[in-house]
């Protein structure tokens, strides 16, 4: 892969610094990388981040405060992806350029650990690219998922718990369809599956281990909780964050519960191989 183009890295002595790419290929995916510190130390891994917005909305500067947190309070350097938005670009352009940004920052993570993430839409997006890593052979400590919608048809009964929640499932069922389209199989420019959501995979066995985390009345809860047990069902270390005071885009907030638990989820995180499938994250 050839050189990212880079702008000036922002950030003062004190400050940890940022810095704006534009990461290259046949699609070329603009990012934000977030340094854990100032003073030039070595991250402890790299974990790549997908924004949430319903697959439409949202970007890499309006989550900049909450992913320049999560590297500075996790250790770790994060790539957040400003991917491509439907319904101008559908299903599969995003997870593709998640994908780019996982495979350049492999380049540059050689010898330390790789994980990818991201909050609601972005959750779906980060769990689908995961799989595609799986299928390429490409190692990732983890999948790092805040409240990822995964039922296109928003069926489950935490839907209408509590039927004005945020994101209620009609809404959510339209972003669905300007995302995915049709819902037809989709497949890389190298044969790889890209699939939509988790659900369409025959098996997760084999993908990356999960951290998951959602709020107690959070509409997505029982997506996430569906998730977490096949994971496990199909061998896969998961660790369940379930978090009574935490709404949907909690993330984003000063305060975020969630963004804590999160960050301190990934300083533990190790290489795949030290992991036992059979038993949970710690």
């Amino acid at each position: 892969m050839s050189r990212a183009a880079a702008t000036t890295p922002h950030g003062g002595p004190s400050t940890p610094p940022w810095s704006r790419l534009v990461l290259p290929g046949p699609d070329p995916v603009a990012v934000r990388v977030h340094e854990p510190a100032a003073g030039g130390e070595r991250p402890a891994g790299r974990l790549v981040w997908a924004h949430g917005g319903s697959w439409q909305r949202g970007s890499a500067a309006e989550w900049h405060h909450a992913t320049a947190a999560l590297a500075a309070r996790s250790g770790w350097q994060v790539i957040s992806v400003d991917y491509r938005l439907a319904p101008r670009h559908r299903h599969p352009a995003a997870v593709r350029d998640v994908l780019t940004a996982l495979t350049w920052a492999a380049e540059q993570a050689v010898g330390a650990p790789l994980a990818v993430g991201g909050d609601s839409a972005g959750g779906t997006l980060a769990a689908c690219a995961a799989l595609a890593a799986r299928d390429r052979g490409l190692p990732l400590a983890a999948q790092v998922l805040a409240y990822p919608p995964l039922d296109p048809s928003c069926a489950s009964p935490s839907y209408h718990r509590r039927p004005h929640a945020f994101p209620q499932a009609a809404l959510l069922r339209d972003a669905w369809r300007l995302w995915r389209g049709d819902g037809e199989p989709a497949r890389d420019r190298d044969g790889t599956r890209l699939y939509s959501t988790p659900w369409e995979a025959p098996s997760l066995a084999g993908v990356a281990p999960a951290v998951l985390a959602v709020g107690g009345h959070d509409p997505v809860r029982d997506d996430v909780d569906a998730y977490a047990a096949r994971l496990r069902g199909d061998g896969v270390p998961v660790r369940l964050l379930h978090l009574a005071g935490a709404g949907h885009g909690d993330l984003l907030r000063p305060d975020s519960s969630v963004l804590g638990h999160l960050a301190r989820a990934v300083t533990r995180l190790t290489t795949p191989h030290q992991l036992q499938p059979a038993k949970d994250l710690p």
